[in-house]
């Protein structure tokens, strides 16, 4: 009997290190110091200090293959305590290196140092890097490349250059001094001075037309656009002047190419473009302005440029032409675009959507009000601003929740996160009573079963400020199945289903005054961050945590605990 379960225990092991070998694809290992500093940097007239990584904004690119093995060094030399999430990247039974504060990890703490280890598994494309503590991703973030594995192609003709086009915020102000202030007078915080193109303004900006970013293209050649909204607070619309735009990827997944003349990108989400330079050589602006279908939401309404600026001998126009973008609120424009979103799924590219679920989570996203003493807050009636997941407003816990389950630290967390809203009503009807805004606070989950089948649906409401909502998961792509206006029907909205080739994706836009629904293979044992991607509602609450139970095996359980974490 011993010798059979010697024998047993020297297979599993055999077979650990051969899952090894398949998740890393034999690819090669790459080490990086990375040191957060403060640096200063010059913008619409004003000079400010924001945090960077290595003094660059945006930080610096990562470019890998699907299969290799980063190791980054992070040093905090900064003035606030940090730390780095790698979206999009699965981290398969590694959530030590996640990187969402208190929540797989506590912060760098001012002058010490992390290591990270990101394992590149199954994504190919374009995925990116940002902080995850506070306000600090505004300046900390950069791209990801992930080419395909060696000896292997991309499902496109190789373009002739690729260029990362990272959509981002800029405030004039100290950002986490904004969002400190938000929180502790109950309101809306500042909305951005600029949107940018490559930490960019462009030239509708004061100050900004010097630094604005040029992209050199070769007449009649393809470009690959690795475009990556890291923006705060705004779904944007983007798009290149009499060029169109033909999408091949999102999220580190491949798409059936889509042809379009502009495109509408979530905060957390990545498009892949394929661009060909076919006009007449000269300059074009390519330009990006938010969409905004809140009712009373405050939102930046700037445009930034940059210029796409052909090689060769021409006569440069006195200004570039300039794109047609959708309207601030064109919901058909935005819903129009994303719906004609689908998975490649070939044989090179296959994809496997779940036909059935173990456990649905039907879950409201709102934003929502708590009570403030005396009525003395800046939010509406002097109350403060909340948000909420099935009425469930999120609050960080004292030590980070991978720590506590893993050693089973009891007091940290609760685990009755709620498979369905806590009272039903017309969740997007025009006016709704006050008694139905105020949440709960709590540090609630939800516990799955190892290799079990989820599905969420997100159900937006018009509680205080109905808005679209991007809604991020951790640890997985999922398949976007189903989407819809009005309230969720579970008998009949699953029949409309795309169980074929769903896009596979790890953010989604869950419309306003409407529904979302994803599925995934809970296969990633582990503690895995949910978020809403707008900057505040996630400082507000609007979040929640899925924990993937251990498998029975070796195979199937969370890594050992790294020697060193950084304490809380």
């Amino acid at each position: 009997m011993e010798l059979m379960r010697k024998k047993g225990l020297i297979l599993e092991l055999l077979g650990f290190v051969l899952l090894q070998l398949l998740c890393i694809g034999l690819g090669e290992t790459y080490y990086y110091n990375w040191n957060i500093t403060e640096t200063s940097y010059t913008r619409l007239c004003s000079t400010k200090k924001i945090l960077t990584v290595n003094g660059k904004f945006p930080g610096p690119a990562l470019h890998v293959h699907r299969g290799d093995i980063v190791f980054i060094n992070v040093v905090n030399h900064g003035t606030y305590n940090i730390t780095l999430h790698w979206h999009g990247v699965k981290q398969p039974r590694n959530p030590w290196s996640d990187g969402p504060e208190y929540i797989t990890q506590c912060p760098i703490q001012v002058g010490s140092s992390f290591t990270y280890e990101i394992n590149f598994t199954t994504e190919e494309g374009t995925i990116w890097w940002h902080a995850h503590s506070d306000w600090s991703r505004a300046t900390v973030h950069g791209p990801i490349f992930v080419y395909p594995k060696h000896g292997t192609s991309y499902p496109f003709s190789k373009p002739y250059s690729e260029v990362p086009i990272i959509l981002g915020s800029w405030y004039k102000g100290d950002v986490m001094e904004i969002i400190e202030e938000a929180l502790l007078n109950g309101g809306e915080p500042n909305v951005s001075d600029a949107h940018t193109i490559n930490g960019q303004p462009g030239d509708l900006y004061p100050c900004s037309k010097a630094g604005t970013f040029r992209l050199l293209v070769e007449k009649d050649k393809t470009h690959l656009l690795r475009i990556i909204n890291a923006g705060m607070n705004e779904e944007m619309f983007f798009a290149i002047a009499n060029h169109s735009l033909t999408v091949v990827g999102s999220d580190g997944s491949y798409l059936k190419p889509t042809t379009t003349n502009y495109i509408m990108i979530t905060p957390g989400q990545t498009m892949d473009c394929l661009f060909k330079a076919d006009q007449r050589p000269s300059h074009y602006y390519m330009a990006s302005r938010a969409y905004s279908d809140g009712t009373g939401v405050a939102f930046d309404n700037t445009t930034t440029t940059a210029i796409v600026q052909y090689s060769g001998p021409y006569t440069p126009p006195s200004s570039p032409f300039f794109p047609t973008l959708p309207y601030y609120n064109d919901t058909d424009a935005a819903t129009n675009y994303t719906k004609s979103l689908r998975s490649l799924a070939t044989k090179d590219h296959p994809i496997n959507v779940p036909k059935s679920f173990h456990t649905r989570v039907y879950t409201t996203i709102s934003v929502n009000t708590l009570p403030c003493f005396n009525n003395s807050c800046d939010g509406p009636n002097g109350s403060r601003l909340s948000s909420s997941m099935n009425n469930i407003s999120f609050r960080n816990p004292s030590i980070n929740i991978l720590l506590a389950y893993y050693k089973k630290i009891r007091g940290v967390y609760d685990t009755d996160f709620p498979d369905e809203p806590p009272y039903y009503f017309n969740f997007t009807a025009d006016d709704l009573p006050a008694n139905l805004s105020t949440p709960l606070v709590g540090t609630k989950v939800k516990v799955v079963n190892f290799n079990s089948v989820v599905e969420v649906v997100f159900q937006g409401t018009n509680l205080i400020a109905g808005e679209s909502h991007p809604l991020h998961l951790h640890g997985f792509s999922f398949f976007w199945v189903g989407w819809g206006f009005g309230n969720f029907n579970k008998t009949t909205d699953p029949k409309g289903y795309n169980l074929v080739d769903p896009p596979e994706i790890n953010t989604v836009a869950v419309p306003k005054n409407g529904w979302a629904a994803i599925r995934f293979r809970a296969d990633n044992p582990g503690v895995w961050f949910m978020h809403c991607h707008l900057e505040r509602h996630l400082s507000w609450g609007m979040e929640t945590v899925f924990i993937v139970k251990n498998g029975n095996s070796l195979l199937t359980s969370i890594r050992q605990k790294p020697k060193y974490m950084p304490p809380c």
